[in-house]
């Protein structure tokens, strides 16, 4: 019997695909707890109109993403904090510190968890931040540090 996946099943597929499977394990597993429909014309035109919507939505965020890492390229933030001597800060800078300051110096939100740090910065001076917006995409966000 041929099976449309609703969900991934281990040794059979990954939820989308199209797959033929015995007349037995789609009557007694598949079908009746969800986890498979029958391909029959209908159902396979409206799973390629589904991947072409997905598409299409991935395509876009793609776009913006792409658009985003750009703008991201191009501006500078300034953060300005509390230090000793020597330009050691007191406490650090964080990735929350900087989503913050993008907010209100640029309008542009971004999650923290977008920003990757290997270490807090605990000096004053300009440093180079990746952020990761998309998969595959990432930009370079210059950070000034100032007391």
């Amino acid at each position: 019997m041929i099976v449309i996946l609703l969900k991934d099943i281990k040794g059979t597929g990954k939820a989308g695909e199209v797959v033929k499977v015995s007349d037995g394990y789609a009557r007694n597993m598949l079908l009746p707890k969800g986890l498979a429909k029958e391909a029959t014309e209908g159902n396979v035109r409206s799973l390629e109109k589904q991947k072409a919507i997905v598409a299409e939505k991935e395509a876009e965020s793609r776009e913006k993403a792409e658009k985003l890492s750009k703008q991201l390229g191009s501006i500078a933030i300034n953060i300005k904090t509390k230090g000793g001597e020597g330009g050691r800060l007191f406490g650090s800078v964080t990735s929350k510190d900087i989503s913050e300051a993008l907010k209100e110096q640029h309008g542009i939100d971004l999650d923290k968890k977008k920003i990757i740090l290997e270490t807090p910065i605990k000096e004053t001076g300009e440093k180079s931040v990746t952020v990761k917006i998309y998969p595959e995409i990432s930009a370079v966000l210059k950070v000034i540090i100032s007391v």
